[in-house]
């Protein structure tokens, strides 16, 4: 057999063998191809996006199901949220982006493609830019905001809110309407507006709420800003001021201490210009106004019971009741102690019980007293310390016009300036006294009313200018020093705290223009008592007067007796004295 031959043989066998198959093998054979060709059919085609479903999760890809004889891979970190955990189940339900078919490999699936291509669909259904579209803010990033609308878009921080600022944490998980801005998407980029949104809306609503809005309306509002001076409500897309005073028939040194950003209030319109668009507010007048019944509620000398709301330089305030407060002044706060500030005796939130000791109801003022809570310790001072009793406690506090003495616990009495000393001229008691010194006094005078006590330190001695009149006669020759030179005299100490003055036309017989020109301080004279005033406590003196009767003495003696006799050197004084009253 020829080389031919067997090639024909071995030809033919194969086919034999085939037609020799059975039809059951025929039809095996047809099955297979027809599902190999529906397989085909049944393939995702590049870039098409289906729905599967989550059949296994491994390390590094999440299996899905997509209808196809092999499942697809998505890498798993696709559905990973900030903190790395897997976001999805076996049998969740997920779109999934057809990549590529690796053949025993599986399918190259791609959930974050997937859900880009569908919000990218999203968008030019919104209509691109000038388009609202619906989505979720989800985080927060440099400058803004993230929000989910499909795929990933900004939303800048200028653009959350009609009045931009404040924390951005607040917005995170809304889901809103926004406004589509910017397009990009060779880059990828969206960018959105809420603002926007907002004021479009709030424009409307604006609209018919200037149709509607009446003073005297009692309207729904949303505190939007506070300041110091009040709070801006929103009542229905246009801002009205709430002012402080207007917010509580009580006293509000903050209106933070009543209200806060956000909360819903209800408000009376109180004035309305419509040609300003300025709208006044008031959260009180929604409420009937309390001082109306404080005169039947509170009475004059009633002890009542409240709490400090505040404190001020001046006093502090107690809530008797809603919307009514009382001041205790400083000066009723202690009948002993000088409260210069009421911090030293209460602070807010004390609960205290007081006395009314007036009621204003014009002005919306109830006076409080603390200290007439406690028996008053000045009532019995009287008693204790009748006028005359000698007493001895140390210097407190020294001032320009005297100086005070501790007497008892928180009682101090006044030794004025002018009852230091009875003969010397003290300008300051600081050239006395020193602050923590022990002094003896005595009482003068008690005034409870006022609460003062006076007290004198000279009257511990007597009075020294009660014998002056007789001691120092008009005529008397003294000894003096001086102490003190003006332009008008010159001013002699006669004895330890007894001054008198010379005037410059009783210093020489001469004239003298000017005391600073004829003496010092230091020189010492001779002189004679011209007057002596008990009431002012003056004496003057002369050393013209002298210089005169003591010429004329010596002329006298000079003379032996032919003149007029003279028995003594006042006779002379006098006698001189009397010419010139002539």
């Amino acid at each position: 057999m020829t080389a031919d031959g067997r090639q024909q043989k071995r030809n033919v066998a194969p086919i034999k063998r085939f037609k020799d198959i059975d039809d059951d093998h025929e039809l095996s054979a047809s099955g297979e191809f027809a599902e190999l060709f529906q397989d085909s059919l049944n393939q995702p085609k590049a870039g098409e996006v289906v729905q599967g479903t989550v059949v296994q999760i491994a390390q590094d890809f999440v299996m899905v199901d997509v209808g196809y004889k092999s499942e697809g891979r998505v890498p798993v970190e696709e559905f990973m949220d900030e903190d790395g955990v897997v976001t999805v189940q076996p049998g969740d339900k997920v779109y999934v982006l057809f990549l590529r078919n690796e053949g025993s490999g599986g399918l190259m699936l791609s959930k974050r493609k997937a859900e880009q291509l569908v919000g990218w669909e999203r968008v030019a259904e919104a209509g691109g830019e000038g388009g609202t579209i619906e989505g979720k803010i989800v985080g927060k990033v440099k400058g803004g905001l993230t929000v989910d609308i499909g795929l990933p878009a900004f939303l800048p921080a200028s653009q959350v809110d009609i009045r931009p600022g404040g924390n951005l944490d607040r917005y995170i998980g809304q889901t809103t309407s926004f406004r589509i801005l910017k397009l990009n998407r060779k880059r990828g980029n969206v960018v959105l507006s809420r603002r926007v949104i907002l004021e479009e809306d709030r424009g409307q609503v604006r609209e018919q709420t200037l149709s509607s809005i009446e003073e005297g309306q009692i309207r729904d509002g949303i505190v939007k800003n506070l300041t110091d001076y009040g709070a801006f409500v929103d009542v229905g897309g246009v801002d009205g001021l709430l002012h402080v005073t207007d917010m509580s028939w009580g006293k509000l040194g903050h209106p933070s201490e009543l209200i806060k950003v956000g909360d819903s209030i209800k408000v009376k319109v109180l004035k309305y210009d419509s040609a300003k668009g300025k709208i006044s507010l008031g959260i009180k007048q929604t409420i009937p106004d309390p001082w109306i019944e404080v005169e039947s509620k509170f009475s004059v000398g009633e002890r009542v019971s409240g709490r400090v709301v505040s404190l001020m330089e001046y006093g502090a305030f107690v809530a008797l009741s809603d919307g009514i407060e009382g001041l205790i002044h400083v000066s009723e706060m202690s009948w002993t102690k000088r409260v210069r500030h009421p911090s030293e005796i209460l602070k807010a939130g004390d609960t205290v019980e007081t006395v009314i000791l007036g009621i204003d109801t014009g002005n919306r003022r109830i006076s409080l007293g603390l200290k007439q809570t406690q028996e008053n310790p000045w009532l019995e001072l009287e008693d204790r310390y009748p006028s005359g009793t000698k007493l001895e406690g140390q210097i407190k506090n020294i001032t320009d016009f005297g100086a005070f003495i501790g007497v008892e616990d928180g009682i101090d009495g006044l030794v004025h300036v002018s009852d230091i000393s009875w003969t010397k001229r003290i300008k300051h008691p600081g050239e006395v006294f020193t602050k923590g010194q022990t002094v003896q006094a005595v009482v003068l005078s008690i005034d409870p009313a006022n609460e003062r006590l006076s007290l004198g330190v000279k009257q511990l001695h007597p009075d020294p200018w009660t014998i002056v009149p007789d001691k120092y006669r008009p005529g008397t020759r003294i000894k003096g020093k001086v102490t003190s030179v003006t332009d008008f005299g010159v001013f002699m100490e006669i004895e330890d705290g007894i001054e008198g003055l010379v005037h410059v036309s009783e210093l020489s017989q001469e004239k003298v223009q000017s005391a600073k020109e004829f003496t010092t301080v230091g020189t010492e004279f001779e002189a004679v008592v011209l007057n002596v005033d008990t009431q002012d406590r003056k004496i003057a003196l002369s050393l013209k007067a002298l210089q005169a009767a003591i010429e004329k003495e010596e002329i006298q003696g000079y003379m032996g007796g032919q003149n007029e006799s003279f028995s003594s050197l006042g006779e002379l004084f006098k006698t001189e004295m009397n010419k010139n009253n002539n």
